[in-house]
């Protein structure tokens, strides 16, 4: 008698919790086992927001998207949890094996394995637990990574939030760092401004970017929070920036809209004498926000 096969699903993008196709990057799933799936996506080669770094491979940033929106779809199609829950992480943890990640013409089809583990159920759906991910291309090991998630209902939320304050339009009024000196080529992708102090940036957040912010939001999105990283790499390692192949991040609280969120970085001994490795880590109130450790090649490497 032979075994059934799973179908495969395809993907709506309400289920990756983004509201623009082009920033939707699963394209369908199937169920392996009870708590393993393989999620095929693509990387884009041509995304206004996730360029290609380091001349002509796939910015990791777009990979760690990739496989945070792979977990997502697993939690909601996979296991059921509604679409209006929150989708929250405590950590993520990627590598990337660049040698596995050139750009081409046509966007890049790869394979998300997602893993789920150390589940915690409550009415009979997950709120949280771990996922694991192993990413290939054409057959090759092209990334790997770890994390930690939860999932809320909106009556959770809303009261664990309390008085944080509702969606609405910010715009940060201080001057953006110089893109390039931030790793960045258009001066609206530029999420941090000077403070006069070395090594010490204030957060810049302006609600109307169109990949950062997509659905409805009190507070500032993840996302925004490692691209904040990234770009505070780049200012700290100097000249030729960083591309972040490989990061270790934990968020410790949420960043809150209206509030200054100070982001420090400084360069730290690394791996390897072709690698850079900065500590980033982000203040609110003096609180500790998220942190995280880059590293990788310099850019123009």
């Amino acid at each position: 008698m032979e075994s059934e096969v799973e179908a495969v699903h395809p993907v709506g993008i309400d289920m990756v919790h983004r509201t623009r196709p082009e920033d939707a990057f699963p394209r369908n799933w199937v169920r392996l086992a009870r708590d393993r799936f393989s999620v095929a996506a693509v990387l884009p080669h041509d995304h206004p927001f996730f360029a290609p770094v380091g001349g002509d491979r796939h910015d990791p940033l777009l990979v760690a998207e990739a496989m945070r929106q792979s977990a997502m779809l697993a939690f909601h199609a996979g296991y059921g949890v509604p679409l209006d829950h929150h989708f929250l992480m405590a950590d993520l943890d990627y590598v990337c094996h660049r040698e596995h990640l050139g750009v081409g013409g046509a966007p890049t089809e790869i394979d998300v394995e997602v893993y789920c583990s150390d589940l915690k159920w409550r009415g009979g759906l997950p709120v949280q637990g771990r996922v694991g991910w192993a990413v290939h291309r054409g057959g090759e090991l092209a990334a790997t990574g770890t994390g930690a998630t939860r999932f809320t209902n909106p009556k959770v939320y809303r009261r664990m939030r309390g008085e944080a304050p509702a969606r609405r339009v910010w715009i940060s009024t201080a001057a953006p760092v110089p893109a390039a000196r931030a790793g960045r080529r258009r001066t609206e992708d530029v999420v941090l401004s000077g403070t006069g102090r070395d090594g010490v940036w204030e957060l810049r957040v302006d609600t109307r970017h169109p990949t950062l912010f997509q659905r409805p939001n009190d507070h500032v999105p993840g996302m925004l929070l490692l691209e904040a990283a990234r770009q505070a790499a780049c200012l700290a390692a100097g000249p030729g920036g960083i591309v972040p192949a490989k990061a270790r991040t934990r968020f410790h609280r949420y960043a809150e809209f209206g509030v200054p969120c100070w982001i420090g970085a400084v360069v730290v001994p690394g791996e390897a004498e072709d690698t850079v490795t900065v500590q980033v880590t982000g203040h609110q109130g003096g609180q500790p926000v998220f942190s995280t450790v880059l590293s990788g090649p310099r850019a123009d490497g």
